[in-house]
């Protein structure tokens, strides 16, 4: 989970489509390991996503969305050069954040 957050943000015909790729293990806490041990949950719990300080996506995320997940959406009002942040929180207490401008 070292890794940055990728997010790439293009403008056109007046919508940003943004899409994000977010390095987590996201471990559900069903999985076992070879010796038969559960292995501990290990999952985002919240992600926030603002263009210029102004939410635009805020999600609830759990145990059941996959490995490294990968987001894609859309919203009006952006501008090429204007800021995209994306902001992620998890069940042990990790987070993390990464930033990208809009491509026009």
């Amino acid at each position: 989970m070292n890794e940055p957050i990728k997010i790439r943000a293009t403008l056109a015909a007046g919508e940003t489509t943004v899409r994000v790729l977010v390095p987590h293990v996201m471990e559900s806490g069903n999985r076992k390991d070879p010796a038969g041990q559960l292995i501990p949950a290990h999952h985002i719990t919240d992600l926030l996503v603002t263009h210029n300080g102004r939410t635009v996506l805020q999600a609830d995320v759990g145990p059941s969305v996959s490995r490294d997940p990968l987001l894609a959406f859309r919203f009006k009002g952006g501008q090429a050069g204007d800021r995209i942040r994306v902001e992620w929180r998890d069940n042990r207490g990790g987070s993390g954040a990464g930033e990208a401008a809009i491509l026009g």
